[in-house]
């Protein structure tokens, strides 16, 4: 914009043509004349001179709104507690004294406090078996973005720690836990994508304590399927890789170098290596459709994954992306007839739901434990196995 000086006493100021066009005409003229050199000369100029006022518009249509009005809100099904109690604690002091991280804190899961913590009124040992936690290894760095996550990035994270399958298996078998969910970063930078360090994990687990249930939560190392079988051939009990959302949504959703045909093809392949168990997960609330879902659903079952989790999407941060809608309790409801009416060997279906939620709850006591129900016989039973036959393989 153009401008011109107003002389004021010995200053010289440049001011803009329009907030000059506002003043006075006589205040315009007598700011031109030559400056005085009296000190009171240039104080009543100063306190004639324009005032904070005349720079700013007359007609200020637009107002700044503070906080976030396009997010809906958070319904109180959604709000949880402070996490405590004493396996709380003993678990978050073991992770520090041996440098372990877990998704549960990484990814700010809502639901610590209650996996943690296990199963309220119940005696120290049964509590201590009901509780979940969930390891992440090879760091608390990934090598990819995905737009729901808050696990901090880099394209170079740091090196392995070679004493963390060691680490991981002593800190569970002080614990005295029942199930235990194995999860890591992504490692692209690595060459094996750290699946060796995965199945060594595990080895040690079974090593330390035998009566511990596993389920690794793996990323899709790539579409390397021999990777894929390195950690399937390991001894788990549940080889757990997460779809996230529905097919057309996947580009929106995860890194761009996360495909759902390459999931579905990291599940095929874990159940071909002789995994007894297969589960996937899906976020509710990004934007998806009942379509898209049951079409995902029926890809899910042609690949023969046995167990399917729902959740409710909750924005981590304002650098992720938005929360489409909140799914009330109901449509989790139905969606888990849907996938149990489709074959689905356990299906756990609510807004607090994660793939990893309480799995010891969820899983042992309902599945592995022989807590059956008429679809999961009628699916055991067409299979031509049982579930006793099954724990013993």
């Amino acid at each position: 914009m153009a401008s011109t000086s107003l002389l004021t006493g010995s200053m010289l100021r440049p001011v803009s043509l329009r907030a000059a066009s506002k003043l006075p005409v006589g205040l315009y003229a007598r700011s031109l004349a030559t400056p005085s050199t009296s000190k009171g000369s240039f104080s009543q100029t100063l306190a004639e001179g324009p005032s904070f006022e005349d720079f700013v518009s007359d007609n200020v249509s637009e107002r700044v709104v503070l906080g976030n009005t396009t997010q809906p809100r958070l319904p109180s099904f959604l709000k949880t507690s402070i996490p405590k109690g004493a396996s709380f604690t003993k678990i978050k002091q073991d992770l520090r004294g041996l440098g372990l991280h877990t998704v549960c804190e990484e990814a700010r899961c809502p639901n610590i406090g209650d996996c943690w913590g296990g199963k309220e009124g119940a005696t120290e040992e049964e509590g201590k078996r009901a509780a979940t936690a969930t390891i992440m290894l090879m760091g608390d760095t990934c090598t990819r973005g995905c737009r729901f996550c808050s696990v901090k990035t880099s394209r170079k994270p740091p090196p392995l720690d070679i004493h963390e399958p060691e680490n991981t298996a002593e800190a569970i078998s002080r614990w005295g836990l029942g199930y235990i969910v194995l999860t890591s970063v992504d490692r692209d930078d690595l060459a094996d994508g750290g699946c060796h360090h995965f199945a060594e994990t595990i080895i040690k687990i079974k090593q330390k304590a035998p009566h511990i249930l596993v389920e690794a939560l793996t990323g899709d190392f790539a579409g390397n399927m021999d990777h894929v079988a390195v950690v399937a051939k390991s001894g788990l009990d549940v080889y757990a890789h997460n779809i996230e959302t529905v097919e057309a949504l996947t580009p929106f959703v995860r890194d761009r170098r996360a495909t759902f045909r390459q999931s579905l093809k990291v599940l095929e392949h874990a159940k071909k290596q002789g995994v007894r168990v297969t589960k996937t997960s899906i976020m509710l609330g990004v934007g998806e459709n009942s379509d898209q879902l049951m079409d995902a659903l029926r890809e899910l079952r042609k690949v023969d994954v046995d167990v399917v989790t729902f959740g409710q999407y909750m924005r981590p941060t304002k650098r992720h992306m938005k929360v489409d809608r909140y799914v009330e309790p109901p449509e989790f409801d139905h969606w888990k007839q849907v996938a149990e009416d489709m074959g689905f060997l356990y299906v756990a279906s609510g807004p607090l739901v994660r793939s990893s939620y309480k799995a010891g709850e969820y899983f042992i006591e309902n599945v592995l434990r022989g807590k059956g129900t008429e679809t999961r016989a009628k699916n055991l039973a067409q299979d031509g196995t049982s579930m006793s036959a099954t724990l013993t393989q």
